[in-house]
This record gives C-alpha cells, structure tokens and sequence, in this order.
C-alpha cells in the first residue's frame, strides 16, 4: 500500500524542489522493486525479439525437392546368338537415344523388310544384329539425325520352318523346335522327315538356302555327315526357309 500511495503521489505532484525530494525518496524505496520489474521487462523484450524456429513441416516445405528422373523404358530383348542372322516375322525393337518418338518394336514381313518412323520399310533379313544397326544408323544420319545413338534388339523369334522333298519318307514343311535359332542339324531334320526311303541316295542331298545376294545351292554328302567325316560340312546346320531334297538313287 506503500509503495502505490507513493507513486500516485509522485504522479501527481507538480515539478518543484519537494518534488526532487519525493523522487529520491520514490527511488530509496522503490529501487529493489524497480529493478525486478525492469529485468523482467528486458527478458521479455530480448524473448519477443528473438527468432521463431520453423516448425518441422514449414522446413519440409522449403526443403529443396530432388530433382525428378526419366522412367526407364525396359524393352524385353532375348539374347540372341553370336552371329544370329534376322529373317522373315522375327520380332525387332529398334532404339534411338533421345528420340522417343522413333521407337519401334515390330516383326519383319515376309520379305523381311521393317517399318520405321521416317524411314518406311527398311531391310533387315540376313543381316545380324550388329549390321542391322548400322544399316538404320546410316539411313537416320543421312538426312534425319546427326550422329544418332542407335540400338537394334531381338525381342521374339520367327516360327521358323524348313521344307524337305525327295527321297524322304514324310517330305513336307517343318517347324524347327524351340531353342534352336542358330538352325539344326542336317540329320536331325531328316529325321523329323521320317528317314530316309529306300531309294534314297544320302550322298547326293541338295540344299537351297536364301541369302541377301540370292539363291545358294549347297550340295552336302549325307553319308560322310553320318560317319563325321564330312569335313566342312560335318556339322551342317539347316537354317529357317532351307528346302533339302535328297536325292535318289542310281542303280
């Protein structure tokens, strides 16, 4: 009661020599008080100007966000053979680094051509994977692309078939086993033929094989194949569109 009878009375007094007086006398008593009240008031000027943190969620929000990725497009290419030739209703995807709009996955048609953005048909029987790209890197930079990053894949085989005449007990068209794109064995085909007739003369078996630069007639020995003394042709493969006639005997 002291203490607020005195400072209304100091707020009210007029300015003069008793009021000098009622001021340090103010002071005497109300300094302890004074100076808890502006220690309070300092800390609480200090608090109010310090720096709020952000909350967890505001620093998430401000975070930088990583930097988005392309989808990666994964074509499902079976691995082919070494050498593997491409030939009629083989399924390719054809690739082009940076050019989405280019890509193609499609079989090749009876003649063995392949339909591609810009270019149209484009040959690509009988040749293998490697020349295939090649072939469709040059028709793109010649008047397309500069320099462009191309990729020919297999993604399916062609039901692949070969047809055997002649001296043969089943003669017919064939469709070669799962497995087996690099061809068969000249035997195993016969086989699948029913064998040889009686009249068959097995040294005298005539292949016709397609090729880019035409027609081959091959002329392989039968017998010596049997016995595995047929030098170069001991291990002859029958490959997909082969006709074998095996000829017949000469009494």
């Amino acid at each position: 009661m002291r203490l607020v009878s005195m400072t209304i009375r100091l707020a009210s007094a007029p300015y003069s020599r008793f009021s000098d007086r009622l001021v340090l006398r103010a002071l005497r008593v109300l300094g302890p008080a004074l100076c808890l009240f502006a220690f309070a008031a300092i800390s609480l000027t200090v608090r109010a100007q310090s720096p709020t943190a952000a909350p967890d969620s505001a620093r998430t929000l401000l975070a930088p966000s990583p930097p988005s990725v392309a989808p990666q497009v994964t074509t499902n290419a079976v691995t082919a053979p070494s050498g593997y030739v491409l030939s009629a209703n083989d399924q390719v995807a054809v690739e082009v680094f940076g050019e989405e709009d280019l890509r193609t996955n499609g079989r090749l048609n009876a003649e063995g051509n392949l339909s591609l953005p810009l270019l149209g048909s484009v040959h690509l029987a009988g040749l293998n994977l490697t020349q295939a790209t090649a072939r469709v890197s040059e028709l793109y930079a010649r008047d397309y692309l500069v320099n462009p990053k191309v990729n020919v894949m297999l993604v399916g085989y062609a039901k692949r078939r070969f047809t055997m005449l002649g001296q043969v007990n089943r003669p017919g068209s064939f469709e070669m086993p799962e497995g087996s794109p690099m061809g068969i064995d000249l035997l195993e085909a016969i086989a699948m033929a029913g064998g040889y007739t009686r009249i068959a003369a097995p040294e005298r078996i005539t292949v016709r094989r397609h090729s880019p630069k035409g027609d081959e007639i091959l002329k392989v020995d039968g017998k010596r194949l049997a016995r595995g003394t047929g030098g170069a042709n001991s291990s002859f493969k029958v490959q997909a569109g082969d006709t074998i006639t095996v000829g017949e005997s000469i009494f």
